[in-house]
């Protein structure tokens, strides 16, 4: 039998965890938490592990762009579709099966004797991805009360970081001292931990009245593809080569068509009504700037670090720690302070200190300088990520109200998820048009505009989060809609307790 609680979400009574018991709050963030981190690190790791595949898998260049791209084609464009499908049959339940895809599909990797073999493995990793990621910050949001949502977040970020200051470290680590199929095989271990954990600890959660939007998935999908494949290929081909322009307006094609759709659509993947708070917006703006500016910043730097002058994956994984343990420490603290001082201005502030980062690192990087002259420039940086982390995921789901938390949370993870893909290759693009890799000084040499242009594209978000208001709610008629289901499941609900006391 279900409930329906305060907001309007539909919590089975009879499940273990939030629908039966009350748990610990830091077991909680640990069950949604794991998972993700999981899933967060395997990303990273690869990216360090790709010079060591390329000689034992025999793999050309294009064979490692794949390696990445396969994941983030196939991770970014079902984003959406997961959280669909977590609202229509079960947050919980699909949570669960995203990360059984997941770890069969890494095991997959670890086995495979071709990059052929790797590139389909890394696809299907992408699917259970795409599960995980959106919903275990959904599901964390209704499993927690409101009064405690931005702390637990702030933590739950905590974790986000802490996947993103061992990617480097475990890669390092892993084709220094151990077989390369490592950096798949040690999610099996993990999942082993996630999986009862999230049985025992999760209630299970789901939107009411909840319908699939199959036409809004498939031109989705679709559309999505086409850009991302395009963003991937872009520096590869060259953005005016005939496939890419005509990814670009085949993609773009099929999202206009899944707008008016989505206007039709009697239950829409992506209510279109989000878009008209303007914090939902803005914070996508946010999201989709610091990762295009930041993360390919963090590409090019990671490849700096091991070139000029030449370091071991491990050693240069060593030293990015400065930058990407900050948000472990930060994002705790922006959680706790996003109520009292607003979500915008921490992101604003994250957003400039990542700015000033990124300059610092770029105006000092050189083909022999010490790394005591970037250290400072890695710590203000880090900490930048840390204040953003968290005040995002605390404005996406108060914009949205509880009942459309899994479609803002798919959503904003989409455009986080294309903005580093298309920082990355821009970065890229700009980076092989100035330098190159035969030596320390023709990288230098392509590492400064490419960073400037990642500085630019923060400051850009920084500026859009001064205009996030600093008391978010969601729009009149999001609130309107999820009052009325919150009614009719009371109503609902009343109904059977009568008809059970009839029996």
């Amino acid at each position: 039998m279900s409930t329906i609680n305060e907001e309007g979400v539909a919590l089975p009574s009879a499940e273990p965890g939030a629908g039966g018991r009350a748990m610990p709050l830091w077991l909680t963030i640990a069950a949604c938490s794991v998972p993700m981190f999981m899933v967060a690190l395997d990303n990273l790791v690869v990216s360090t592990a790709l010079r060591t595949l390329a000689v034992k898998l025999d793999a050309s260049s294009t064979d490692l762009q794949w390696f990445v791209n396969a994941y983030v084609l196939s991770f970014a464009c079902l984003l959406l579709t997961g959280a669909a499908l977590g609202d229509r049959f079960g947050r919980r339940k699909i949570f669960l099966g995203g990360i059984v895809i997941f770890t069969l599909a890494s095991i997959g990797c670890g086995m495979a004797d071709t990059a052929g073999q790797l590139i389909f493995w890394r696809v299907v990793e992408g699917f259970g991805g795409a599960a995980v990621m959106p919903l275990s910050m959904t599901l964390l949001g209704a499993a927690v009360p409101a009064r405690r949502r931005s702390l637990a977040l702030g933590l739950w970020s905590a974790f986000s970081g802490l996947a993103i200051a061992m990617g480097p470290v475990v890669g390092g680590a892993v084709v220094d001292g151990l077989a390369w199929q490592w950096i798949f095989w040690i999610n099996v271990p993990v999942c082993a931990v996630a999986i009862p954990l999230v049985i025992f600890v999760l209630g299970e959660s789901k939107v009411p009245d909840t319908h699939l939007d199959l036409l809004g998935m498939v031109l989705a999908t679709a559309g999505l593809v086409a850009v991302v494949w395009g963003i991937v290929n872009g520096q590869q081909d060259g953005w005016s080569s005939g496939r890419i322009l005509g990814a670009f307006v085949g993609g773009a094609v099929l999202l206009l068509a899944f707008l008016v759709w989505q206007r039709r659509a009697a239950h829409p993947l992506l209510p279109l009504k989000l878009y008209r708070a303007r914090a939902f917006v803005l914070t996508n703006l946010v999201s989709a700037s610091m990762y295009f500016g930041v993360f390919g910043s963090i590409f090019m730097l990671s490849q700096y670090l091991q070139i000029a002058p030449h370091r071991t994956p491990l050693h240069a994984g060593l030293l990015t720690l400065a930058w990407t343990l900050m948000p472990m420490v930060i994002a705790p603290v922006a959680g706790l302070l996003t109520d009292r001082v607003g979500g915008g201005r921490l992101m604003a502030l994250g957003l400039f200190l990542q700015a000033i980062g990124l300059a610092w690192i770029n105006l000092a990087a050189s083909a022999d300088t010490p790394y005591s002259h970037l250290v400072g420039g890695m710590v203000i940086g880090g900490a930048g990520m840390g204040f953003v982390f968290a005040p995002t995921a605390s404005v996406v789901l108060a914009s949205a109200g509880p009942r459309h938390q899994g479609q803002a949370s798919g959503a904003n993870t989409t455009v986080r998820e294309i903005g580093g893909a298309l920082g990355v290759a821009v970065l890229s693009t700009v980076f092989a048009r100035n330098g190159s890799y035969l030596g320390g000084q023709q990288f230098v040499d392509g590492l400064h505009p490419a960073t400037w242009v990642g500085v630019c594209v923060v400051v850009a978000g920084g500026i859009c989060a001064l205009f996030i208001p600093r008391d978010v709610s969601p729009p009149a008629e999001l609130a309107e809609e999820a009052d009325g289901a919150a009614r009719e499941g009371a109503k609902t609900a009343g109904l059977r307790s009568v008809a059970s006391a009839s029996d």
